[in-house]
């Protein structure tokens, strides 16, 4: 009997994908989801330790059981310790494929990475007067490499201020430094957290929780930001590109390769390779009419908004876009990778690659990527694909039909650049009460919630109320395969909004890239504010990650509410179990840096508690709610 899939995903390519693969007898996340029911019950509550081996040691939430752990530790410091070491684990994550970003971008500058070059020479003069390096009489090369070395200085340094950080407004700044969290080395504070949390170190819940925010800031204001910035020096910054989404993207008579993980370095050359003549030929030679390139995750969002590269879907879609029998070569870096892939890839003909030395996968073919042999490296790759095409089992193929156009690659330069330059456009449309405020919707999906549908719900709502939106990561292609990344899309939201977009020609909902480039809404936040004269914590914003489920996530989260930006989560952190930290989380945070999270897995509560926040905003600004 065919499983009922109504109620995993809202995206009906996503349904047919899942019904194809319970024809097939394939399992998917959906599967092993069901199979992990009732997961355990204290370690979503968060109050399971195993951080020695006195243990693992759990709290029982209901007071009829051990109230601590062997070494004293309550279900307070329990929860607090696990909480921050997940921060740290996201920040180490951004951070590392930020130092990669940068050791690739020094490599450029000495002449080793041969098939890179400078894309956006006005951004890296701009970065160059930022870090005080002198341009005059000085190729770009020379500018470029003072540039790498000082961005390489952001992990190791041991005294702060992470020179990003700089950005932010002064007032934000001082509400930084009077609470002691302002980062003062990148690599510092992640092995802080690790430190903190070894067994008899830090055992107060509020500074442990202090330090995780000043891990996530150096994580957002720091790591994310530097990944951002050298990628667009690298890669050039995006600008508004049109494209498409979802499986339909796929071609039947093309060999189709996809990039998914996080990290341009490499996707950016697979796109070159493939365009290659020689590769093109040898497509042809093996019966495919040509190589079509598409992307999942945020590796994926990269090549899409730089080259208009479609994406095929985003994080649950993985398994379902190697099940269409249609993918020759399912090519992977690191981050949201599923190890499932490498069993799933052996039931079909797809290739599953990995090219990261960081990342070994079971089932995988090896072909490790190297960036003085960059181009030579993505072109071995895109011919594996190509030998592979008469492999594939047109019988097998299934490629949904499904796929919507989406306008894409709104940076902080670019969303600028539309406004004339200055945000001044953009307040004067919340001033008019046009648009509402912003909301910032990002994050994950999560098969503990139906697919795209805390996403999508969400953000119709907030458009719906004239709340323009502004999204990054997954929660990105899911409005991108929903249509709301299309202009014509403003004919959802209120009447103050569609004016302004119609007026711009731009959706309701702006792409603004892949999960490092939550950096760029930072930069635009603290342009609006400084034009202001106020802090980030006083504008009529809010933030909501509805499907999250990464550590990444949790760093990205932590770094908006320090930032300022109050801000939803649509899954439950594992917390529940300290009253303290829930406490302090939901209501405490409010008072140390201006904001706070909710919890909320109801879209459309959700919504409205982002739409309430925001008005509470306007009144504080004097523009009435």
């Amino acid at each position: 009997m065919a499983k009922n899939v109504q109620d995993k995903s809202i995206d009906p390519a996503t349904r047919a994908m899942l019904l194809e693969a319970d024809r097939a007898g394939i399992e998917t996340a959906w599967d092993r989801f069901e199979k992990q029911q009732p997961q355990c019950g204290f370690g979503m509550l968060g109050v399971c330790c195993r951080n020695c081996n006195m243990g693992p040691c759990r709290i029982d939430p209901f007071g009829e059981g051990p109230d601590r752990g062997v070494c004293g530790a309550t279900a307070d410091i329990i929860v607090a310790r696990n909480l921050l070491r997940m921060i740290a684990a996201g920040a180490a994550a951004h951070s590392d494929h930020a130092r990669d970003a940068v050791m690739t971008f020094k490599e450029m500058a000495e002449g080793k990475a041969r098939g890179y070059q400078i894309k956006d020479g006005a951004k890296l003069a701009a970065l160059a007067a930022e870090y005080g390096i002198s341009t005059e009489d000085r190729s770009p090369e020379e500018v470029a490499l003072d540039l790498a070395n000082l961005l390489l200085s952001e992990f190791g340094k041991q005294t702060g201020p992470i020179q990003f950080t700089r950005r932010a407004p002064a007032k934000r700044q001082k509400v930084w430094e009077a609470a002691g969290i302002e980062p003062r080395g990148i690599d510092r504070e992640i092995v802080e957290c690790m430190h903190r949390t070894h067994m008899g170190v830090d055992n107060d819940p509020v500074h442990l929780l202090l330090h995780g925010l000043r891990t996530s800031i150096a994580d957002g204001w720091g790591g994310s930001m530097i990944a951002t910035e050298v990628q667009d020096v690298l890669f050039g910054t995006p600008t508004p590109t049109t494209s498409e989404s979802n499986l339909g993207v796929l071609k039947a008579d093309e060999v189709n390769i996809i990039v998914h993980g996080h990290e341009p370095i490499l996707s950016e050359m697979i796109v070159a390779a493939a365009e290659d003549p020689e590769m093109i030929a040898l497509a042809e030679k093996m019966g495919a009419k040509g190589i079509s390139v598409s992307g999942i995750c945020c590796t994926g969002n990269e090549v899409l908004m730089r080259h208009g590269v479609p994406t095929a879907g985003n994080f649950l879609q993985q398994e379902l876009a190697v099940i269409t029998g249609a993918v020759e070569a399912m090519v992977v870096d690191v981050q949201c990778v599923m190890p499932a892939l490498g069993n799933l890839a052996g039931c079909y003909h797809t290739k599953f690659i990995s090219t990261s030395p960081k990342a070994e996968f079971p089932g995988a073919l090896r072909m490790e990527f190297r960036e003085d042999e960059a181009l030579e490296i993505a072109k071995d790759i895109v011919r594996a694909a190509v030998e592979n095409y008469p492999n594939r089992d047109r019988a097998r193929v299934n490629i949904p039909k499904e796929k919507t156009g989406c306008m894409v690659g709104f940076s902080a330069e670019a969303i600028l650049g539309a406004l004339g330059g200055t945000p001044k456009p953009l307040i004067d449309a919340i001033v008019s009460g046009a648009v509402r405020g912003v909301g910032a919707v990002v994050g994950c999906n999560n098969p503990k919630v139906q697919h795209d549908f805390g996403h999508i719900n969400l953000v119709r709502e907030l458009i719906k109320n004239d709340v323009l939106v502004v999204t990054t990561g997954c929660n990105a292609i899911a409005c991108a395969k929903a249509g709301l990344l299309q202009p014509e899309a403003a004919k959802e939201a209120g009447p103050g909004l569609q004016a302004v977009c119609e007026a711009l020609a731009v959706p309701p909902v702006l792409h603004m890239g892949s999960c490092v480039d939550i950096s760029r809404i930072l930069v635009l936040a603290a342009a609006i504010a400084d034009h202001l004269g106020v802090d980030i914590s006083d504008l009529p914003a809010a933030g909501a990650a509805p499907e999250w489920m990464s550590e990444k996530a949790v760093s990205i989260g932590a770094y908006v509410i320090a930032s300022g930006v109050y801000t939803v989560l649509g899954t439950v952190p594992p917390v529940l179990g300290s009253p303290e930290v829930t406490d302090v989380l939901t209501k405490g945070t409010e008072g140390v840096v201006g904001a706070s999270f909710a919890v909320e897995p109801d879209p459309f509560k959700a919504a409205k508690l982002m739409i309430e926040k925001i008005a509470e905003k306007r009144e504080g600004l004097g523009l009435g709610a």
